[in-house]
């Protein structure tokens, strides 16, 4: 038996040689855990003993992933997705759940060991999906939130499962009585603490934080995080339950981000931990005596998952390409089903072969998730022939807006920024055609008038469709270099004279993208310096003309196209504040809604803090309606506003009354 010292340091060497080694092949670094585990665990060199207090310690990876989700969890957005996180992510959850049970049943398992089993394979992996989807560029089409929205509802789901699987393990006692007396617990430590405890919460974060001391900050948060823990296990639940509490808790503080990134390297380590406890519970022999059954589970699993998923997709509206390629995404499984399968063990509730096979085909399955996620279109496309036909539809009816086009402007994403440089162009009356990806964000600006299609820019097509041949530039108003890039590639193909400028956060990437064929480059961070810069330097009593030349000078030298022009401030996105920014929004009035035959003027919408920019009415003859015309069918109402006063606003203007508080 190895003594500890050589014990943690052949732990740390094959760790950090794994995740290496998963990291260059662009693979999750989770994989590589599994394989430390497996390697040095009981059933192969047994070089790491498989204890109580190993497995103990190797629990507060849990924790502190519990944690981390109770620190990003956020009331308002799931409220936002609402539709997509209750109903498709619930009918997911439930359907899976329930069909995975009975199949396990059927298998000669008995009921709790069934449960433990059907919510382990319920669960996607939230790393892997918003990775891809990132990497993809795909986290605003329709598939990429369909699949968010999914795993935020999975997310939620794991919380009561976590409720369920100690009182499922208490044996010799009423089943119905052990349920019922664990959710009340839960209920009334939930209670408890979000009445009294974030009364308290806030004070005591305060006091720490005054002392200005990083390590007592930190040392502040373990504490609260631990001792909430620990309370939920005393009250007979899990450790996780009690640490997603503390995350939930403190995420209603000043100090979340703070917390979040202090809390990341314990979590990370600690989560590294409990992936390689659970690679310790493999057991190679029987997986390769079971190799053919195991890989029937695997097929049989993807494809299943994936077909449920579809399913759910195609019976809320969804065109049935758009529901294959968000199950194709969500067809594996997750973090969170080592976390079920782990507490089951430990509530000695599942074993033997079946968890074995149920192991080994989970840990496959997110071995085939990122090259399944990438073939996701083609797959779609290969099995529904409508699906092209549908796409086939968005570039007909973008040609139809971008042949009438010429010497005009194409934007490349219609978010604020997009937004923003499109009123420029409208002022200067220079023509312009916006693409993006976010049918939400298309719809509403359609509706309010502007010249917006969807559209992925990176696309041959789309760009053709757009009337690049003639456009007179091309501006890339997000800051994504990998789409940037991906645009850069397509538009030197095709239209190499079409000047392309593309906005980046800062200057790291300059060169790179100029290479690619950008004519200029404007960075986030180097204009908000700029205009720091200059106020500085104007309350510090520099004249003002000599401060317009020095910037004007420093311009000179990065933009080779702003010669002598005061470029204004950069409009950064700040996405820790986004529920503080404020944005439009366009409500059509539909057939019954509360408005219909009220004028705007006596509906007292600023009592929600929001300005009405505009009425429009389309097809109207008798010119465009004002605050004092009864609205009709039809009527477009664009708002000004935060959030929560356009939701309030457009529900008072559809229902009647306000939802949102």
């Amino acid at each position: 038996m190895f003594e500890t010292l050589p014990l943690i340091l052949i732990l740390l060497i094959c760790s950090v040689l794994g995740v290496a080694l998963f990291r260059a092949f662009r693979l999750p670094a989770m994989l590589a855990y599994f394989l430390v585990g497996l390697a040095l665990g009981p059933h192969t060199f047994g070089l790491l003993p498989d204890t109580d207090a190993n497995r103990e310690f190797a629990e507060f990876g849990i924790v502190f992933l519990m944690f981390s989700i109770g620190l990003e969890f956020s009331l308002p957005q799931l409220y936002a997705m609402r539709k997509k996180v209750l109903g498709l992510g619930g009918a997911q959850v439930i359907i899976t759940l329930a069909i995975t049970m009975c199949i396990a049943k059927f298998a000669g398992l008995n009921w709790p060991a069934a449960f433990v089993i059907g919510a382990a394979l319920a669960m996607s992996s939230t790393a892997i999906v918003s990775k891809m989807l990132a990497e993809r560029v795909d986290l605003n089409s329709r598939h990429g939130r369909l699949s968010i929205g999914v795993l935020l509802f999975q997310d939620i789901a794991v919380v009561p499962i976590l409720v369920l699987i100690p009182a499922l393990g208490m044996a010799d006692a009423n089943l119905t009585h052990v349920l019922g007396l664990a959710f009340l617990k839960a209920a009334a430590m939930l209670l408890f603490l979000f009445t009294i405890g974030k009364w308290l919460i806030n004070p005591w974060f305060n006091l720490v934080a005054s002392q200005r001391s990083r390590e007592l900050f930190v040392m502040n948060v373990l504490m609260v995080t631990l001792l909430l823990a620990f309370a939920t296990k005393l009250a007979g639940l899990s450790y996780a339950l009690g640490a997603f509490i503390a995350g939930m808790l403190i995420s209603e503080t000043r100090y979340r981000y703070q917390v979040e990134s202090d809390i990341s390297p314990f979590r990370d380590i600690l989560l590294g931990l409990f992936f390689i406890s659970v690679g310790m519970l493999l057991d190679l022999q029987q997986i390769f005596n079971n190799i053919a059954l195991v890989l029937l589970i695997l097929v049989t699993f993807v494809l299943f998952k994936a077909a449920v998923v579809t399913l759910v997709v195609r019976f809320v509206k969804y065109e049935t390409g758009v529901a294959i390629r968000t199950g194709v995404i969500l067809a594996q499984a997750g973090e969170f089903s080592f976390v079920i399968l782990a507490l089951g063990v430990e509530q000695k509730l599942i074993s033997g072969q079946a968890l074995q096979l149920i192991l080994a085909a989970s840990l496959l399955s997110m071995v085939a998730a990122p090259f399944l996620i990438q073939y996701n279109g083609r797959i779609a496309r290969r099995l529904v022939s409508s699906y092209n036909r549908n796409s086939g539809q968005v570039i007909q009816d973008l040609d139809e807006v971008g042949k009438h086009l010429r010497d005009h402007v194409i934007i490349c994403g219609y978010g604020r920024s997009g937004q923003y440089l499109g009123r420029f162009l409208k002022e200067e009356n220079i023509p312009f055609i916006a693409l993006d990806i976010d049918p939400s964000r298309v719809i509403e600006a359609a509706a309010a008038g502007e010249n917006v299609m969807f559209g992925d820019a990176a696309r041959r097509v789309v760009l053709e469709a757009a009337g690049g041949a003639r456009a007179k530039a091309l501006i890339i108003s997000y800051a994504d270099n990998r789409a940037a890039m991906k645009i850069l590639h397509v538009v030197q193909e095709c239209y190499p004279q079409l000047p392309v400028i593309v906005r980046t956060v800062d200057d790291t990437n300059m060169e790179a993208l100029r290479e690619a064929g950008a004519a200029e480059v404007v960075p986030e961070i180097l204009e908000g310096s700029l205009m720091l810069a200059s106020h500085a330097l104007m309350l510090l009593g520099v004249p003002l003309n000599r401060v317009i030349k020095r910037i004007r000078l420093f311009r000179e030298e990065r933009y080779k196209l702003f010669r002598g022009y005061f470029h204004g401030i950069s409009d950064a996105e700040n996405q820790d504040l986004e529920k503080q920014q404020v944005r439009l929004h366009s409500v059509i009035v539909s057939a019954g809604a509360f408005a219909v035959g009220r004028c705007l003027a006596d509906m007292q919408l600023d009592s929600f803090n929001v300005e009405i920019k505009s009425i429009r009415r389309p097809n109207a003859n008798g010119g465009q309606p004002t605050l004092e015309s009864p609205l009709v069918e039809g009527d477009v109402i664009v708002l000004l506003g935060q959030p929560t006063g356009l939701t309030n606003a457009q529900n008072a203007l559809l229902i009647g009354r306000v939802a949102i508080k």
